[in-house]
């Protein structure tokens, strides 16, 4: 198999609260983008769901417990390192006030309007995601099933 047909395969969560979306700052040792503005995000591990990734990546990356939409909202192509790379992004609500608790992986955060945050980041396919999940109706933690455990299916 080619090289260019191996992609990272990785989620974006866009967590909202009263019609901002949680940015970060990557810090200046990142190994990736240090410096750049962006929402939580992280590579799926071997054999884990995308969407539980999410919710992985949020408590691992902001200590926020949040429900994510079951579908995801848009996903994108990008390069990370030189590796091509598949983006699934995610719209998610926090459960309580959310009070977050940065990773050593930022150094500063923000809740910003979709203006505030193309602003802010230059990666133009996830400005674009948070406008429009901005501006369509807000997710509702109550229509979010709960998670199978893996290896089970609907019936």
């Amino acid at each position: 198999m080619p090289p260019s047909a191996h992609h990272v395969a990785a989620v974006a969560v866009l967590v909202l609260h009263e019609g901002r979306v949680l940015a970060l700052r990557r810090a200046p040792d990142a190994e990736a983008a240090p410096g750049v503005w962006e929402a939580l995000s992280g590579r799926i591990e071997p054999g884990e769901a995308p969407r539980a990734t999410a919710r992985r990546e949020v408590r691992e990356e902001a200590g926020l417990d949040v429900a994510v939409e079951a579908r995801p909202w848009t996903a994108y192509a990008a390069t990370r390192a030189g590796e091509p790379m598949i983006v699934i992004v995610y719209r998610a609500v926090p459960h309580d006030v959310p009070e977050v608790v940065r990773s050593h992986e930022h150094d500063a955060h923000a809740w910003l309007d979709a203006d505030a945050f193309a602003a802010h980041s230059p990666i133009a396919p996830l400005v674009d995601a948070v406008r429009t999940a901005l501006a369509a109706a807000p997710p509702d933690p109550s229509a979010a099933p709960t998670e199978r455990p893996a290896g089970r299916r609907a019936r």
